[in-house]
């Protein structure tokens, strides 16, 4: 999708001047991947109109590969504004009817799923429509049909769902994947889970379940045990587009073979830079 945003951090009611970037939680790790030197591709879909091309061109422009996108004649590229405030940025998503929320599991069969080393996904594509949820379950079979992972970020928003529409949901996504982020209060929101141990109780099955929790640091569970590394400190200009950098980082530390204290730490290091700009990457 595109992200309208103030040049200068400020309300979107009184901004004068804007500008539009790529954007949305898995191109955005996407792009933090191709950085690392990886080989990585987005899918999803966009509009055929401006904004479209202008997404595609961006995410390209940044070394991921978008051959795997669909380009919906008959539906329009989705939005979302970013509205920065003085202690918070709130976001504003126009992206019902979009060409993304019109993707299902017939979309799974484009991929070449059994050929790529880590699928990630977000559950924020499983509010964007029924169609969209499905897709993520058929994304989920496919891949440990063939014997491979399943990354899972839990993403939720509460202006895209409800916490009683998106609990049950997003539970389930993530009991079934393979590799799951999420925050300690995201969760605790979610299913009542106030600690990163009851978080690791609600999935006990889950091969790396990654609970983040802000300044304080990210704990990692796996069945050799729990790891805990703090977080890096920084002068925070905002929080959008961190967790993203951090499951990137975390992710380019797993594909190059390194501990679970490398994996957060180099979590900490991409989010640390990604907290001291107003960009999402």
């Amino acid at each position: 999708m595109v992200l309208v945003t103030p040049n200068v951090p400020g309300p979107l009611e009184t901004s004068a001047e804007f500008r539009l970037e790529a954007a949305g939680a898995e191109s955005n790790l996407a792009i933090h991947l191709a950085r690392e030197g990886l080989d990585v591709a987005w899918a999803g879909a966009v509009g055929d109109d401006p904004l479209g091309r202008r997404v595609l061109s961006a995410i390209s422009a940044a070394g991921v590969d978008t051959s795997l996108v669909f380009v919906d004649a008959e539906a329009p590229t989705g939005v979302y504004f970013k509205d920065p405030g003085e202690t918070s940025t709130s976001v504003y998503y126009y992206r019902a009817g979009s060409a993304a929320s019109r993707l299902g599991p017939a979309f799974a069969a484009t991929l070449p799923l059994d050929s790529v080393r880590i699928l990630h996904i977000s559950g924020i594509t499983a509010a964007l429509s029924e169609s969209c949820h499905a897709l993520l379950g058929q994304l989920i079979d496919d891949r440990h049909a063939a014997g491979l992972p399943v990354s899972f970020d839990v993403n939720y928003r509460a202006r895209l769902w409800s916490k009683d529409a998106a609990a049950g949901v997003l539970r389930d996504l993530a009991s079934r994947a393979d590799i799951v982020f999420v925050g300690r209060d995201e969760a605790e929101s979610l299913w009542d889970t106030p600690t990163d141990d009851d978080i690791r109780a609600l999935f006990p099955d889950v091969a790396r379940l990654v609970v983040k929790d802000g300044d304080v640091g990210a704990t990692e569970y796996t069945e050799a045990g729990r790891v805990f590394v703090p977080a890096f400190p920084v002068e925070v200009v905002e929080t959008v587009g961190a967790g993203d950098a951090f499951a990137a980082g975390y992710l380019s530390g797993l594909l190059a073979g390194g501990d679970s204290i490398d994996l957060l730490t180099q979590g900490h290091r991409k989010a640390a830079v990604a907290l001291t700009t107003t960009a999402d990457v």
